[in-house]
């Protein structure tokens, strides 16, 4: 039986839907053996579509190649199995050798958010215990490097810069190139890079992916080589990603979305990938013409952009799939995607860190209105239940707390013991603060965060559902709601709205009429603040925490009452 053969005894998986990317690939240098030995000549990645002096493209061999320099160059550095190895940089290739030359001798990969200031990044690296940080300097305008001077980087000692010039470094930490990393490995023995390769074994850390910290300090979410190739074979199966698609990857390589279901899912499969540094809409949009793109993920907002140009209808012609998700996914942006361009599949999917990115997925046979309307069903061997602040499961179609128990949920939080207590009960349900309700088939639908809710004198209200109430305006492009302190009622809402029209106290007055007239009265929102964009994560997640700040500081509100 060769490595990426096995029995199957007593298993009760589709292959279609659960392919066993574990047992397949086992760890993930063994996933970039198998990509190298079956796509070979394929191209791997394109990158630079600007450069003057013309487009990278590299085969899977070729990769391989420059994986293997990269591995040999981080041992030579001293990197060792399980030590923790930060990336701070956009989507690029240097990104994508780095990753994979870190994982495949077993180092544990810690991405972080490029949006980040020197004090959040340090913040990282402190908790995760990181010693040596690979990163760049100059990315649109941004300096890494020396917005960390000054900060407590905790064992913080060197430095990697795989694009730059030379830039302040804190003191004490000593940096290197990129090209100096390759340099120091080519002494290093193939029998001793194979070793170090061997050594990896499916149940080690392959990764610490910070949450997003929308509502407090990130949490380090360690997952497993195992984990992670369950996951995102399932994933790739059931989305139908294939060789000879050209992938388009905008989701950032930090994020889940970007670097497994980006990345990772593109070795099992043969795709070719398109690292976009930073989303553009234009840059994506005439990459994706010229390039004639098949397959780019991403959450709702990206496609909305896409479409608004007039000219959508050519420039995407060729895309085949699209997976999306978030708490809400408009119908018409669905059905403009499926009707309008032609696209062969679109489906939406949820999932969290906490449980390696994917939970429910839609399935390709479903309906529109399924696809539209839900995140889909439980992936297999994992358990999806709602229930009540009590623990018991809810019937089906009330809401609850979604909670989660299978292979695909973390090994826990990083150095902290009881936020995993807190999170993941004794019976193995992570509980994902996420408010859902599940039809009978078990499709969920994604209605809130539970510490989004807020309570209006005695009534739960949920701001994802008031927001897919007020979204049905013409008038509204964005919204967003939160639940704000009121002395008589405890808390009422505020919604903050881009408007698609010249904001003023007459739109609002019909904005709150309509409100008034499509929901209950302690759901109107008491307050409603035009802006003219609202306050997005690089995962294109609105931070509600800024927000907040914003009302604490003072707004001009229009009052409904």
């Amino acid at each position: 039986m060769s490595k990426f053969d096995w029995d199957e005894g007593d298993l009760t998986f589709t292959r279609a839907e659960d392919p066993r990317g574990d047992l397949q690939f086992q760890t993930l240098p063994g996933l970039l053996e198998y990509a190298v030995a079956e796509y070979g000549t394929s191209v791997a990645v394109v990158e630079g579509l600007d450069d003057a002096s013309g487009a990278t493209r590299l085969t899977f061999t070729e990769l391989g190649h420059r994986v293997d320099a990269a591995a040999a160059g981080f041992l030579a550095h001293g990197v060792t199995k399980g030590q923790r190895v930060g990336i701070w940089a956009p989507n690029c290739l240097e990104w994508i050798v780095a990753a994979l030359g870190i994982t495949s001798i077993g180092g544990v990969l810690v991405p972080l958010n490029t949006r980040f200031k020197g004090s959040e990044a340090a913040y990282i690296l402190r908790t995760a215990g990181v010693e040596l940080l690979v990163t760049v300097e100059g990315f649109l305008g941004v300096d890494y490097p020396a917005m960390l001077v000054g900060e407590d980087l905790g064992g913080l000692s060197q430095i990697v810069l795989l694009k730059g010039r030379e830039t302040a470094i804190p003191d004490g930490v000593h940096a290197q190139s990129f090209s100096e990393l390759l340099d120091r490995g080519r002494g290093v023995e193939a029998s001793t890079l194979g070793a170090a390769r061997q050594a990896v074994l499916p149940t080690d850390l392959g990764d610490l992916l910070f949450t997003s910290g929308t509502t407090g300090h990130p949490k380090g979410v360690a997952t497993t080589h195992a984990q992670t190739l369950r996951t995102f074979a399932t994933w790739a199966s059931i989305v139908g990603l294939r060789s000879g698609d050209r992938y388009q990857i905008v989701n950032p390589f930090f994020h889940t979305f970007g670097y497994k279901a980006g990345l990772l899912a593109s070795l099992m499969t043969g795709a070719t990938m398109y690292p976009e540094p930073v989303f553009d809409v234009d840059v994506v949009r005439s990459h994706l013409a010229r390039e004639q793109i098949t397959v780019l993920p991403g959450p709702p907002t990206l496609f909305q952009s896409l479409l608004a140009d007039p000219n959508a209808d050519a420039e995407l012609s060729s895309l085949r799939l699209v997976v999306t998700g978030a708490a809400l996914v408009p119908v018409e942006l669905v059905e403009a995607l499926r009707d309008r361009l032609g696209v062969e599949t679109v489906l939406t999917a949820y999932g969290l860190t906490e449980a390696t990115g994917v939970v429910t997925m839609c399935r390709a046979g479903d309906s529109p209105e399924l696809i539209a309307s839900t995140s889909g069903r439980a992936i297999p061997d994992v358990e999806v239940r709602i229930v009540d602040p009590s623990g018991m499961e809810v019937e089906r179609g009330l809401p609850g707390e979604l909670i989660v128990r299978g292979y695909n949920v973390m090994q826990g939080y990083f150095a902290n013991e009881v936020a995993t207590a807190e999170t993941i009960d004794a019976e193995g349900f992570l509980h994902t603060g996420d408010i859902a309700t599940m039809d009978t088939g078990g499709n969920i639908v994604i209605t809130d965060r539970l510490k989004d809710m807020y309570v209006v004198g005695g009534f739960n209200a949920y701001p994802a559902e008031i927001e897919a109430s007020l979204r049905q305006h013409a008038a509204i492009s964005q919204v967003a709601v939160l639940g704000v302190p009121d002395e008589r009622m405890g808390e009422v809402g505020c919604a903050y709205v881009v408007a698609s029209e010249e904001p003023t106290k007459v739109l609002a007055a019909k904005l709150l009429k309509f409100a008034s007239d499509r929901m209950a009265n302690y759901k109107v929102p008491r307050y409603l603040v035009f802006v003219d964009s609202l306050p997005l994560n690089a995962s294109g997640k609105v931070l509600k925490r800024e927000l907040r700040l914003q009302f604490a500081a003072g707004i001009d509100p229009v009052f409904t009452k």
